[in-house]
């Protein structure tokens, strides 16, 4: 079983609300696009400062929000007062569910690159999908050739230490598939040009059900 860990990263929740505030049209496009349709009860991991919740459609009864970084949770209840459907932020992690709460659909948003099991994190949510529930995802995944390693030297270096314990290689597209779940549609989309060096530029959007 997956143990709930506490988040403690306070040079990341002081830069992302930075980032966040500025973020591309693209990936704003992507967000927007992964939120589309949604209905229901639905359980948003990793929210960090909000930004996904200008987004949600009406016709999203409510919103469960999990951020355990206890200073982007406070942003991110600033931005649920704002927000076009009711929104209630806390820092409990999935792990710490009852496993009676069952929601419509689970969004992860730049979130599984950043945890520390991936395959542990996407069993609980599955488990917390009522059945037909959607995985709603748009995450950073590795990519291949010379990019790829550039991922994987950045990973074993300076980047999870000062990006919230992101890691930019990572095949969570099968993560998902091993824990359970079962792809509807899926694409990669670069948010900038190949020849930049930022490391997660490539993003996999996506839709996956609980069977």
């Amino acid at each position: 079983m997956t143990v709930a860990v506490r988040v403690h990263n306070p040079f990341f929740a002081r830069v992302w609300p930075v980032f966040a505030a500025h973020e591309a049209k693209a990936v704003k496009a992507l967000r927007r696009e992964n939120l589309a349709g949604l209905s229901g009860r639905v359980l948003e991991v990793g929210a960090g400062s909000g930004t996904n919740f200008a987004f949600y459609p009406e016709s999203v009864e409510m919103v469960v929000a999990v951020e355990p970084e206890p200073r982007l949770a406070v942003k991110a209840r600033e931005a649920a007062a704002g927000a076009p459907i009711p929104v209630v932020v806390t820092d409990e992690t999935a792990e710490e569910f009852s496993d009676e709460q069952q929601f419509d659909a689970v969004v992860c948003s730049l979130v599984l690159c950043s945890v520390s099991d991936p395959g542990g994190v996407l069993q609980r949510l599955r488990s917390l999908l009522r059945p037909g529930g959607q995985l709603r995802y748009l995450e950073h995944v590795a990519s291949a050739g010379v990019r790829g390693q550039w991922q994987q030297l950045v990973d074993a270096t300076f980047w999870p230490r000062i990006m919230g314990n992101c890691h930019t290689h990572r095949d969570t597209e099968r993560a998902i598939v091993d824990a359970g779940f079962e792809v509807e549609c899926a694409r990669r989309e670069w948010t900038l040009p190949v020849w930049a060096p930022l490391p997660v530029s490539e993003l996999a959007l996506g839709r996956a059900h609980r069977p």
